[in-house]
């Protein structure tokens, strides 16, 4: 792989998405053409919102991501939160291959399976001793990283619990995202999509970056307070453990169905994952694969207080086309409970079955035509009574703590934000 040697000095790059990026920029427009490839490790206790993010995003830029399990034997692992993802293969497998980016997710203990494989240490070691880009996120930079000395006169950041877990070789800041020569590291779940959007710039240059981060509908000032549009406010009060159905198909978006599912587990809701195809395994849009709780014939002999539907141009059509889903929908509405979809899923799977009359909502930006009231569609989140929808995988981390929010108070929602490093 051809590559330009990039400048030492160290950069702080906290709102990588808009406005002037700076760093060491890889490959530039050599590697426009190419297809760069990308190890993602994962293990028990992955974080999952990063791990989707991390290989969403760089699928999406073009490159040839490697989902590889560091379990022994098992594809399949038991990420954070009870998301349950498999990879392409076992590390065993790729251990010889060469990438042109080796990217850590973090969480725990996933990040301590890390450090303890040789196999990956032997991995990520030689890798950087042939000068080329690594990265972690979270708890990873400190744990593994940190671990194997590759911080070691760097400049590096990790989720903050795990900052004075640093060696003290590394000198240690709290931005966003920080580069350092060949090394990129980041702090948690909520600077995930921004990280992953500057490893995008390091192997490809800005414009493949901005190409990428465009549609996502990236929030404009990374780090702010979140907020939603709420019209015709009423109590979503259900009580301390709300039942909330996620259902998931071919194609649904896997940062939206992620991050809802991570996020309304970590506020202590009871999230029940159903599949609509004839296996709990589903395989996401970025070809990233979940495994579902239950499948939804199962999943509808029980009541929720709410239904959640991800985005996702496949998995919104699945939807839609699931007579028996959108059946189960209908009731909820018409008994004024809870619901509510993301990106493609109101203009594809409510809107057509009359689920947004006398509503105002938001979907993707390229969907707006396709709703009968766009009034309120500019909003990131839209809250109207019942139902709450939202833009697209930028704004899911919103979308989610604002159903915390209206189920839990705002309270709950900033703790988790600031726990997960969105604000």
């Amino acid at each position: 792989m051809a590559s330009s040697p990039a400048p030492k000095k160290a950069s702080k790059h906290p709102i990588p998405f808009p406005g002037p990026w700076r760093g060491a920029v890889f490959c530039r427009s050599l590697n426009c053409g190419l297809t760069l490839q990308v190890l993602v490790p994962i293990a028990n206790g992955t974080e999952p919102m990063e791990a989707a993010i991390i290989v969403d995003v760089l699928r999406r830029a073009g490159a040839e991501v490697s989902v590889a399990s560091v379990e022994p034997a098992a594809a399949q692992v038991a990420a954070a939160w009870g998301v349950k993802l498999v990879a392409d293969a076992l590390l065993d497998d790729v251990a010889e291959a060469d990438f042109d980016l080796i990217s850590l997710p973090g969480g725990m203990p996933g990040a301590s399976t890390f450090r303890d494989s040789k196999v990956l240490e032997n991995m990520v070691k030689n890798h950087a001793d042939k000068g080329k880009l690594y990265a972690a996120v979270c708890a990873a930079p400190a744990v593994a990283l940190g671990g194997w000395g590759l911080l070691n006169g760097l400049k590096a950041t990790c989720h903050p619990s795990f900052m004075d877990k640093l060696p003290s070789e590394v000198k240690a800041v709290e931005s966003r995202v920080q580069i350092d020569g060949k090394c990129v590291t980041s702090r948690g779940p909520g600077t995930t999509m921004e990280y992953s959007v500057v490893l995008v710039e390091q192997l490809y240059g800005k414009e493949k970056a901005d190409e990428v981060a465009g549609p996502m509908v990236m929030p404009s000032q990374h780090g702010a307070e979140f907020s939603m549009k709420e019209l015709n406010s009423t109590s979503w009060n259900v009580g301390a453990d709300p039942q909330i159905l996620v259902p998931i198909a071919n194609g649904t978006e896997e940062m939206e169905a992620i991050m809802i599912i991570d996020i309304l587990r970590r506020a202590k809701a009871n999230v029940v994952v159903a599949s609509l195809e004839r296996t709990l395994e589903i395989v996401a849009s970025r070809n990233v694969k979940m495994v579902a709780d239950v499948l939804l014939d199962d999943a509808l002999k029980q009541q929720y207080d709410l239904i959640l539907l991800p985005g996702g141009l496949g998995g919104a059509q699945a939807y839609a086309k699931s007579d028996e889903l959108i059946g189960f929908i209908k009731k909820q509405a018409e008994a004024n409970k809870l619901y509510g979809a993301i990106c493609a899923s109101p203009a594809i799977a409510l809107e057509p079955h009359g689920l947004l009359k006398g509503k105002k909502a938001t979907s993707y930006p390229a969907m707006w035509n396709k709703l009968a009231d766009q009034s309120e569609c500019k909003n990131r989140v839209v809250v109207d009574g019942n139902l709450i929808t939202s833009q697209g995988p930028g704004t899911s981390m919103e979308f989610s703590l604002a159903v915390v929010e209206k189920l839990f108070g705002r309270e709950r929602a900033l703790e988790l934000a600031k726990t997960m490093v969105f604000v």
